[in-house]
């Protein structure tokens, strides 16, 4: 089996902070998304995952943490989240960590009416376990609240 190295890329004004690792599993976006060529930020990103789901950790944990993220950027997440649920070892385990900032919401069940419209990347497959976790925050990003939901 080839070796993939982690990926790890600095946040900029426009570009969040990108940190995946290969051995625990914790694939973390974080910051802000605007990129000005969303392609040359995530296609990188979509191969470093497209290599990772041929020999995932037990558990992924792919971390969304990001403040504001624009519209294409959205496409190249939800291309990531797609190939992430297509790995095909019925003992792995994958959660999607959503924060969101509570003063944006009314409620947590309102964030969670917000990612069914997310979760429609995601393909059958009966074999992975799929598990959302979403967090309320602050403005400092301190957790006030916290949900699951399985998929």
């Amino acid at each position: 089996m080839k070796k993939i190295n982690n990926i790890f890329f600095e946040p900029t004004d426009k570009t969040p902070s990108i940190d995946f690792n290969q051995l625990t599993g914790d694939l973390i976006l974080s910051g802000r998304s605007i990129p000005e060529n969303a392609a040359k930020t995530y296609e990188p990103v979509l191969i470093w995952v497209q290599d990772y789901i041929k020999n995932p950790c037990a558990i992924t944990n792919f971390r969304l943490n990001l403040e504001y993220f624009n519209t294409a950027s959205s496409i190249w997440i939800s291309k990531i989240v797609k190939t992430l649920c297509g790995i095909k070892n019925q003992e792995r385990i994958l959660f999607i960590h959503i924060y969101f900032n509570i003063e944006d919401f009314n409620s947590i069940d309102d964030v969670k009416d917000d990612i069914i419209q997310f979760t429609n990347v995601l393909i059958s497959n009966e074999t992975l376990s799929i598990g959302y976790k979403i967090y309320g925050t602050d403005d400092d990003g301190k957790i006030l609240k916290e949900s699951m939901l399985f998929i």
